[in-house]
């Protein structure tokens, strides 16, 4: 069972859409948040110019969330070079050891780390060429260092991007169901909306009084391979995480839906039954 966590944000100049600064009460790590059309009033914080990693987010035109992992001595030179180089992100997440206790060897363990966790969890498309080698360090210090990723990945999820958090599927008794002609889907309740389990299927063809949207949404999953035509119906090639219920029961059973209705337990009860009669 977690352990309760008190997180401190602070909004330097008080705006929660600007720049913002996490820390666990008596954790040792910060992580500044940095939207990209502010990086002029970034550039200025102090933290930037010590050793860290650095996450540079953002999304792609099919709807992808992206990310790209790096270290630096200095935060501050990295991110201006990349801010002259890198298209895609509209966020840059800058971690650093608030005792200024990082060197070259602890950055890059915790880059070759974070790259690790990221690519495991398969949340965010990974923008990086190439994969960071593990570097050799003692025992004693990758203990250190494995305490200051907890630290990282709390953090970040907590600022927003939980791109190390993994989603694992629960027992089919646990399980959400969307059902309907050729359509079969397996789905989860979560904090970000609704997950839809690879291997679900959805069919082919949209009623003909489908909204807009609908038919956007599908066309985009269709184009990133999120689904593919198999045997007569779309199948996810892999888990998606779709902002409503309504909208995944829509995807599913190609129409106009109320995923409240649509979403079932294995016995029965329906999303609305089990989350909003309590």
């Amino acid at each position: 069972m977690n352990k309760g966590k008190t997180i401190q944000i602070f909004l330097p100049n008080g705006n929660p859409q600007s720049i913002r600064i996490g820390e666990i009460t008596r954790g040792t790590i910060q992580c500044l948040s940095i939207p990209r059309s502010n990086l002029e009033l970034g550039y200025k914080r102090p933290e930037l110019k010590n050793f860290g990693i650095y996450f540079l987010v953002g999304t792609s035109e099919d709807g992808k969330s992206k990310l790209y992992i790096g270290e630096a001595e200095s935060c501050f030179n990295r991110i201006k070079q990349h801010n002259q180089s890198k298209d895609f992100w509209n966020i840059v997440l800058a971690v650093i050891s608030k005792t200024q206790f990082f060197t070259k060897s602890h950055i890059k363990y915790l880059e070759w780390l974070c790259h690790k966790e990221a690519l495991e969890a398969n949340r965010f498309l990974l923008e990086n060429a190439t994969n960071p080698k593990k570097p050799h360090i003692s025992e004693s210090l990758e203990a250190d260092l494995l305490k200051d990723f907890e630290e990282i990945k709390l953090l970040v999820s907590a600022l927003g991007f939980p791109f190390f958090d993994s989603i694992i599927k629960p027992m089919k008794k646990n399980l959400l169901f969307c059902k309907g002609k050729d359509a079969k889907a397996e789905g989860k309740f979560i904090e970000e909306g609704l997950i839809v389990y690879s291997g679900s299927t959805c069919n082919i063809k949209l009623a003909n009084a489908s909204q807009e949207w609908l038919k956007k949404i599908r066309n985009k999953l269709i184009e990133s391979g999120v689904l593919a035509l198999e045997n007569n119906v779309y199948k996810f090639t892999s888990d998606h995480i779709f902002s409503s219920p309504s909208a995944a029961a829509a995807t599913v059973l190609a129409r106009s839906a109320n995923g409240w209705n649509e979403w079932k337990s294995e016995d029965g009860n329906t999303l609305h039954e089990l989350y909003r009669k309590k």
